[in-house]
């Protein structure tokens, strides 16, 4: 699956978005070793810490479907389905991604369904935490 194509459906996932707390709608979509695309968006809760967010929910979806070999993921975000700039994952996401994810992950994030960058977990997290620095 191209990198637009991934996209465009991180951009649908952003339409089922609930956010009626800060308006940031998010969506993602994330592309599977065996080419199988999982989307999330975020579901926001008004006592915050419950708010989950599309990476992880999209992450969360195909983990419980017995996933757990990745390629990518697209992201894309903004004020009330409006994207104005490249929606960033935050760091929980990030720590999400190491879980299961090697370094050279791709991470997509798009302003719009032909610009968009790719980033390596790697760069967005140089120096993360992984089931690599738990030893027995």
């Amino acid at each position: 699956m191209s990198d637009k194509e991934l996209v465009k459906i991180a951009f649908s996932a952003m339409e089922k978005a609930y956010a009626p707390y800060s308006g940031y709608t998010v969506g993602a979509a994330l592309l599977t070793a065996n080419n199988t695309v999982y989307t999330g968006c975020n579901v926001e809760n008004a006592a915050y810490g419950p708010t989950n967010c599309a990476e992880r929910t999209a992450f969360f979806k195909a983990i419980s479907e017995g996933e757990r070999a990745f390629q990518k993921i697209a992201v894309v975000g903004g004020k009330n389905c409006n994207v104005t700039e490249m929606f960033m994952p935050c760091g929980v996401c990030r720590q999400v991604m190491a879980e299961f994810c090697d370094g050279d992950f791709e991470i997509i994030v798009a302003k719009s369904e032909d610009d968009f960058k790719t980033f390596t977990l790697k760069e967005l997290l140089p120096f993360g935490f992984s089931k690599n620095n738990v030893k027995d």
